[in-house]
């Protein structure tokens, strides 16, 4: 029986990691697998099997927690399939003022066909409505205000994201919209039996995971009282450009009057200086040029004319760029249009269906010509606050058709001010362009009120932009986890009787304190980004990836008194995780939350699993660490020590690790099933993250796996398993999509 349990398993993994490829190839991952039966077979089989692996008492003295995830396990599979089996789900499609008595049943399956089926009651649509951030036309919320009518009575409901209706078992939540914002879409769900057995798994698994940790008696708290802690081995000791024309530019006092000028940027309301260093940043590849910071590059295409049009400020990162169109590396807009768009036909191959990596590149060049020239047009400088006719407060550019209630002279003012302002600094009159600074300033202020960012997050803002903090935290601890790498395996290799070294004893302090003053600096560029955008920094991959990073440095700080080596890969992981968010796919650039996001359960949601894949980024470290030793050590005994002492490091890095991944996965279910009433969806990243749990679960099982008890086994486990969670966090991403694609 326990043969079947592990090839079911293994069939089971196989198949959700299959399914999840499916749609790249035009299929359907949910249809044509998760939705088969004999997918639920499999499950069923599982369950069979580790019900009566479990009764014939082949894991006998085990703890009570160990019990409690099992027994979770199977209520979650339990209430998952009388979800399949018996909950009802469909969509309610609203018209303001129609009176409702239907709604459209989902099928279960592709072959059947949609039927409508009874309300118990009536429902209208009293009006529908989009919350947007001040000034803005970002979505906050959208919100369906109902009508319904029960027996002899009518009530006034609402509905809206992350804001269900529950009426008579059944749940409402708020889907969509139609564009004349007359209609509402509503999913409704009703799961009398299943979601109640379902939730009962979760709250035992996430007492039972909890335990798993915090039970004396049971096998992680064993393990901390392990000889090798306690003789400390493992108390290893270790340290922790190119000329170019020179253009005018203003006076530093004026560019400080840009300083303070704001801009609806990204639906964002924001110093100008933020939208300078985004633009330069997509234009020149960095947050400067050739000694020019981001505001000279800006204000100087803006206002500097056929000048800076001569600028080679386009980066051409692509190899085939530069050798197929004989492109440097850095070109100007004036050389692009020198006779016609050089890019005009291989855009049009483009647009025609060829993708391949020349053309892609091409249309990637394309978008910093048009960047520039929105910046050139004016197109994007959303710097005027003007109220529309029916009082809402949006901020507009000067290309903008403006509304009809605005004034002749409030027109002139916006539509020209900046064609003046370069014209006097041509005339190198900067004085005049001062003063027509201050007096944009003064407007902004005067009719931006109710959408004004408050002074002491503007004053966060600036000062996130005044450093690339990022870039400078991710060079300081790769190079401290290299020579700290460098100087541990010297130890590692070492006879464990020799003393140590008076150096090594400085150079850990030393790097305990670089590690400190690290962790306090991303904390601090953490709180800014926090303080600027009014949430907790998890929005975005960006963001989770800093929160790693914050997380490992956590970790070390945290035990590396008792595990020196620690510190080593503390730097290493975070140093890394803050090199990843510095890549192009990765856009640092602050935003308003989407309207899903705005629930309590997104922050934990997102932190726990981003501690658990800290966790696991360190057992992938023991893993490199261990082959590294086993591969240049001359010493059998040593070698054996050492990596004994690195698989038992790395297995108090797996149990918290799985423990956090399995509360992360589920309280997403939950959440999901506030959001979109389904508490599973198999969407690709949940259907990951679900692999990744399962596989690194299995090293927890050594009756089921009993050759990873050996150290090199173990090793090659976890470095092999690092590639589901590298598929879970980037793979999916930037490969397959689906819902958490934003994540």
């Amino acid at each position: 029986m326990k043969h079947l349990l592990s090839v079911t398993y293994l069939l089971l993994l196989l198949a959700m990691a299959a399914a999840t490829l499916l749609p790249v190839t035009g299929g359907s991952g949910v249809n044509a697998v998760y939705g088969s039966p004999w997918f639920v077979a499999l499950w069923g089989v599982l369950a069979l099997s580790a019900l009566v692996v479990i009764v014939q008492g082949r894991w006998r003295g085990r703890s009570l927690s160990w019990w409690g995830i099992h027994s979770a396990l199977l209520l979650i599979l339990g209430g998952a399939l009388l979800t399949h089996l018996t909950a009802t789900r469909g969509q309610l499609h609203l018209r303001q003022g129609i009176w409702t008595e239907a709604f459209l049943l989902e099928p279960k399956s592709d072959r059947e066909p949609p039927v409508t089926h009874p309300l118990p009651f009536r429902v209208r649509l009293d009006s529908f409505h989009v919350d947007y951030h001040p000034g803005t036309r970002a979505p906050q919320d959208y919100v369906s205000h109902l009508s319904v009518a029960v027996g002899g009575d009518t009530l006034q409901q609402t509905v809206s994201m992350n804001s269900i209706l529950t009426l008579q078992q059944i749940r409402f939540y708020q889907t969509s919209y139609d564009d004349d914002g007359r209609g509402s879409l509503l999913t409704l769900n009703r799961d009398a039996w299943g979601i109640g057995l379902t939730y009962a798994g979760y709250l035992l698994l996430f007492a039972s995971l909890i335990g798993l940790l915090l039970d004396p008696r049971g096998h992680y708290r064993h393990l901390l009282r392990h000889p090798l802690l306690r003789k400390g081995v493992m108390m290893v000791v270790l340290m922790g450009a190119a000329a170019t024309t020179r253009a005018a530019t203003l006076p530093d006092s004026t560019m400080r009057q840009w300083e303070g000028l704001l801009i609806n940027h990204n639906d964002r309301i924001c110093p100008f200086s933020t939208y300078a260093l985004e633009v330069t940043r997509k234009l020149c590849g960095s947050s400067s040029y050739h000694g020019r910071s981001a505001l000279e590059v800006v204000t100087g295409c803006l206002l500097g004319g056929e000048e800076w049009d001569r600028m080679p400020l386009l980066r051409v990162k692509s190899r085939i760029l530069t050798e197929r169109m004989r492109l440097p590396q850095e070109v100007s807009l004036q050389s692009l249009f020198s006779n016609g768009y050089v890019l005009a036909p291989y855009l049009e191959e483009y647009v025609r269906g060829n993708h391949d990596a020349f053309h892609r590149d091409v249309a990637r060049l394309d978008e910093k010509v048009m960047l520039l020239l929105e910046l050139r047009k004016q197109t994007a400088l959303k710097m005027f606050p003007i109220k529309t006719a029916d009082g809402t407060l949006l901020w507009w550019a000067p290309t903008d058709r403006l509304p009809a209630t605005v004034s002749k002279d409030e027109q002139a003012f916006a539509r020209g001010l900046f064609t003046l302002m370069g014209e006097e600094l041509k005339r190198g009159n900067t004085a005049e362009v001062h003063r027509l600074l201050l007096k944009l300033k003064a407007y902004q202020q005067s009719r931006g009120a109710g959408s004004l960012p408050s002074p002491s997050t503007l004053k966060a803002e600036r000062l996130y932009n005044a450093l690339p903090w990022v870039s400078l935290l991710f060079m300081l601890n790769l190079t401290m986890g290299i020579v700290t790498l460098i100087i541990s395996l010297r130890r590692l290799l070492r006879n464990g009787t020799e003393a140590t070294p008076r150096w090594e004893r400085w150079a850990q302090r030393i790097s305990v304190g670089v590690l400190i003053a690290g962790f306090a600096t991303l904390t601090f560029v953490m709180g800014l980004r926090w303080k600027v955008s009014g949430n907790i920094p998890l929005n975005n991959g960006y963001e989770t990836m800093l929160a790693m990073a914050w997380t490992c440095q956590l970790i070390g700080l945290v035990i590396a008194k008792r595990f020196r080596i620690i510190i080593t890969f503390a730097f290493l992981l975070s140093g890394f995780f803050l090199l990843v968010s510095h890549f192009s796919l990765m856009d640092p650039a602050i935003s308003h939350r989407m309207p899903v996001l705005n629930s309590p359960l997104l922050s934990l949601h997102v932190s726990v699993i981003m501690i658990a894949y800290a966790l696991l980024s360190l057992t992938f470290v023991c893993g490199m660490t261990a082959l590294i030793v086993a591969l240049i050590s001359r010493n059998p005994s040593l070698r054996q020590e050492r990596m004994e002492s690195l698989a038992l490091l790395s297995r108090l890095f797996l149990t918290p690790a799985v423990t956090t991944l399995g509360i992360g996965i589920f309280v997403g279910a939950i959440w999901a099933n506030v959001s979109w009433g389904q508490y599973w969806s198999w969407d690709p990243k949940e259907t990951w993250a679900l692999i990744t749990w399962m596989v690194y679960a299995t090293a927890l099982h050594p009756g089921l796996v009993p050759t990873l008890n050996k150290p090199l086994h173990y090793h090659l486990f976890t470095l092999i398993a690092f590639a589901t969670l590298l598929m879970t966090y980037f793979g999916v991403n930037y490969l397959l999509g689906g819902m958490h694609s934003y994540a």
